[in-house]
């Protein structure tokens, strides 16, 4: 059967839940309406992320009328659907204590709606249409709000190695969503797989690797509760997915740049170049 398609899934306002999809454009920064919206400080403008907020996993946003309007809930508050503004007035806004620029602030309505949920003064911001954004890695790419780089990419054979080592050791096996995937893969030979794949074609997408994927505490939150429950699966992946080259921090999973936007659906077959260390590797040929 081949490497597929298992699911793809994007991220409306940075750190809050995804939305499934059966099909989905991609263009420059990713998938379409992903990270497209964040959540940030209301003074100094900087992002909220999960790994101080973990109930904005809780928060869950959906996208209407192509885009020009946000729908959110979460439990406790009554929904909140905000008209989206494009063209409004500019806030600068940083990532990780960097600026990168300025967002179009979304207006008090939904700045009073997050600060009751979060329980702290926050406001929602939009990527501007003139953004312009550098990502890194081996592809840099251009990249949205997400923390670096446009598409996170992870197999299944992955997330079952890591729950055979969780479970081996008496743990609890952990969900998919902890790990906030664009893409997910289905028929990985082996565990990983995905960090040799040096590019990918996808429907008529074209994509290529940037850098694996390091983890911070977000894959401790329960992405349904919007609570802490750690220590899995990080302490696990700590046992042997080290990456000196990157501070010591773990790593699961890929991120990828795109090359060329186009159209990818669940199902579809996913064509792949494979390489390791920058050599040719004979055991993955193209596919």
């Amino acid at each position: 059967m081949g490497i597929t398609v298992q699911k793809l899934t994007y991220y409306p306002v940075k750190g809050c839940a995804g939305t499934d999809v059966m099909s989905v454009v991609a263009g420059d920064t990713g998938l379409e309406h992903d990270r497209t919206f964040m959540v940030v400080d209301a003074v100094d403008g900087s992002f909220r992320s999960q790994r101080a907020h973990p109930a904005l996993a809780a928060v869950r946003p959906r996208v209407g009328e192509g885009g020009r309007t946000v729908t959110l809930r979460a439990g406790g508050v009554e929904d909140l659907v905000v008209d989206v503004d494009p063209e409004g007035a500019p806030r600068p806004v940083s990532l990780f204590d960097k600026p990168v620029g300025h967002a179009i602030d979304q207006g008090d309505a939904v700045a009073e709606w997050l600060s009751e949920v979060l329980g702290v003064k926050s406001r929602l911001v939009r990527v501007r249409d003139a953004f312009d954004r550098d990502g890194w890695g081996e592809t840099p790419g251009k990249v949205a709000f997400a923390d670096a780089h446009a598409v996170a990419v992870v197999s299944q054979a992955s997330l079952d190695g890591l729950n055979a080592r969780i479970e081996a050791a008496g743990g609890t096996p952990v969900p998919m969503n902890r790990f906030r995937a664009n893409i997910v893969l289905d028929g990985c030979a082996a565990p990983h797989d995905e960090d040799l794949m040096r590019r990918l074609e996808i429907g008529t997408a074209r994509l290529a690797h940037s850098v694996r994927a390091m983890r911070c505490s977000v894959p401790l939150v329960d992405q349904v509760t919007g609570r802490r429950k750690g220590p899995e699966p990080v302490r696990t992946l700590a046992t042997y997915r080290r990456e000196p080259a990157y501070d010591n921090k773990v790593s699961f999973g890929a991120k990828v740049a795109v090359l060329r936007g186009g159209t990818l659906s669940v199902g579809d077959t996913v064509r792949a170049e494979w390489y390791e260390n920058g050599a040719p590797d004979p055991r993955r040929p193209v596919s």
